[in-house]
């Protein structure tokens, strides 16, 4: 019988593990091992560790955070949010005045990197795996930050992230993501890039936008060479400190090494964004903050490099709610994912605490425009309401589009028209076999997107808030046959607010 090994230290243990899996994450078996179920987890590794080398564990992770913390930082959690005034570059009295700015390791070194050259020429970038084939609002932000740093004259690089979509961001997650396959990914980066020019300028210019995939590099390292040029900079404390790591673990919640492997990844992508177009600063979201000060710190001990990162809060709703979802779904940024109307009408249906911010974040409109709206109270709150959603719907939608919505809206909300024009709103289709059978109204609700479930139905009937072309629904258990279907379809209403058509295939 084999004898087993004696265990070896935890922190051994753990960096020869993480340097297999950095070594396996370059390698094109890489993903197909780590899906088998003997694929080895963070998790996993530290289970096998007594007591005693729990505790060390510990304070290895303490002291990854201390090496983080050293770090300087221009953060408001320590300091509160600087003042546009204290800036000079355009660009950063933007993020500040208009709520984008969270975080940044070195603020006074950025305003002047900003400004040398007039700020010609000086690139940044932001990344976007792609992980489904739309972006949804909770990505706004970050195209927002983009578009107003090509207003003020620098070039915005947009990182389609086709190589680390393949290893899975684990910042935010309790789960690992579902691995894509080659063509899944392609079909998501062909879906996610067309918003892009919707926001930006693409081109050749100084301030020109530029689209790059990071599968050009990351797909063709060679792991022993990467390893032995990048590996010495990662400390295993630091990298257990981050929090894509450390609530995991102390979740008790599974993460692989591939996932662990991400962070290097993307600081590598820094690295490599400099080198080849002169990028200095990185910017994402709030819980990015580990990943993009490791970016910074790679390139200054490889390169000397003189390097930035700067975050945006992850944007919520009075309520708490992320950005990004509504009770009927995603609210995803392509069109033929949600109709322009829904769109419209996520705006309109804000809450009346976020308007004045969501009008800084999500519109060009001037502050003092924003001001003045923000002044609104009662029911004069719905004009700012309207100009929010007609802001944004008209920078990503275009001005004929939101004719068409608005001359839909008018009449559904002012009028009250019974009989006007529907091209606009969202539309679903049921079989002419579904129609002659008979159709559930609980199932319609939910097959148009109006109601998440059969329950919110039930309670939208009970409050009077159901319509079917104009009359109210009493009865939950009521069949829609085709004497509802007059032209070939119907108009579902969910309160004055929410419509949709069904029409018959």
């Amino acid at each position: 019988m084999r004898r087993r090994p004696q265990a070896k230290p935890l922190r051994l243990q753990l960096a020869g593990a993480v340097t297999a899996a950095m070594a396996l994450a370059a390698v094109p078996c890489a993903r197909a091992f780590m899906r088998a179920p003997w694929g080895v987890t963070v998790r996993r590794l530290a289970a096998t560790t007594s007591s005693t080398r729990t505790a060390k564990l510990a304070m290895s992770v303490a002291e990854g955070q201390k090496e983080t913390e050293s770090i300087p930082a221009t953060a408001p959690a320590a300091s509160g949010l600087p003042d546009a005034s204290s800036v000079k570059s355009a660009f950063l009295k933007t993020m500040i005045s208009r709520g984008f700015f969270n975080q940044c390791t070195d603020l006074e070194g950025l305003d002047k990197k900003l400004l040398e050259n007039g700020g010609v020429g000086f690139a940044a970038y932001l990344g976007f795996d792609a992980t489904a084939d739309s972006l949804h609002v909770g990505s706004l932000t970050q195209i927002m930050i983009l578009r107003h740093l090509q207003k003020c004259g620098h070039k915005p690089l947009v990182l389609v992230g086709g190589g680390t979509t393949k290893v899975g961001d684990p910042s935010g997650r309790d789960e690992s993501r579902q691995l894509l396959d080659d063509a899944a990914i392609q079909r998501n980066k062909d879906g996610i890039t067309s918003v892009f020019n919707k926001f930006l300028t693409f081109g050749e210019g100084a301030s020109d936008a530029l689209l790059v995939d990071n599968d050009e590099w990351l797909s063709s390292l060679g792991y022993i060479q990467f390893l032995r040029e990048y590996g010495p900079y990662f400390t295993i404390n630091r990298m257990l400190s981050f929090d894509s790591v450390r609530l995991r673990l102390e979740r008790e919640q599974p993460l692989t090494f591939l996932e662990f492997n991400y962070m290097l990844l993307q600081a590598y992508d820094f690295v490599e964004l400099h080198k080849r177009y002169g990028c200095s600063l990185q910017m994402g979201g709030s819980d990015q903050w580990g990943n993009m000060v490791n970016g910074v710190e790679l390139g200054r001990r490889t390169a000397g490099a003189e390097l930035y990162a700067l975050t945006a809060p992850l944007i919520t709703t009075s309520d708490g709610r992320k950005m990004g979802k509504s009770a009927a779904g995603a609210v995803w940024l392509n069109a033929d994912r949600l109709p322009p109307y829904d769109y419209w009408q996520f705006w309109r249906n804000t809450d009346d605490a976020d308007v004045a911010r969501f009008l800084k974040l999500f519109t060009e409109l001037p502050l003092e425009r924003i001001a003045e709206l923000e002044k609104l109270e009662g029911k004069d709150i719905n004009a700012a309401k309207i100009v929010l959603a007609d802001e944004a719907t008209r920078m990503l939608h275009g001005e004929h589009c939101l004719e068409s919505i608005r001359a839909t809206a008018k009449q559904l909300f002012e009028a009250g028209a019974a009989g006007g024009s529907n091209a606009s709103l969202p539309r679903t289709s049921v079989s002419q076999s579904e129609v002659d059978a008979g159709l559930s109204v609980l199932d319609l609700y939910v097959k148009a997107g109006l109601a998440a479930s059969k329950g919110e139905v039930r309670r939208l009937i009970k409050g009077g808030g159901a319509k079917i072309n104009d009359v109210k629904v009493d009865d939950e258990l009521q069949v829609v046959g085709a004497a509802e279907f007059a032209g070939g379809e119907l108009k579902l209403s969910s309160g004055k607010k929410k419509h949709a058509i069904v029409e018959i295939a």
